[in-house]
């Protein structure tokens, strides 16, 4: 009686122990595929900050060459509006 309880025993501490190693192979499978996925992940969110630097970038280097063509603007109006000045004191100083 004392064996067949042993042999029981034995049996069932075996079907636990490898159920146990077959959870763990599952788990382990699991957080592969999780990790893989996170990788994959990784890398798009990557990609996109790239193209959100080089957009940036870009950004930038537009908004010196408008800056630049401000100035050149505001600088040819003063220009224009030196002239204009002079003429015009030119022709109030014929008609007085």
């Amino acid at each position: 009686m004392k064996e067949k309880i042993k042999n029981l025993f034995a049996i069932t501490l075996i079907i636990t122990l490898s159920s146990c190693g077959d959870v763990e192979k599952k788990v382990e499978e699991k957080l592969n595929l999780l990790n893989e996925k996170a990788l994959k992940l990784d890398s798009l969110v990557n990609k996109e900050l790239e193209k959100v630097d080089a957009l940036d970038s870009m950004i930038n280097t537009e908004t010196e060459k408008i800056q630049k063509l401000d100035s050149l603007i505001n600088n040819s109006s003063s220009r224009v509006d030196s002239l204009v000045n002079g003429k015009l004191e030119k022709i109030n100083s014929i008609l007085n």
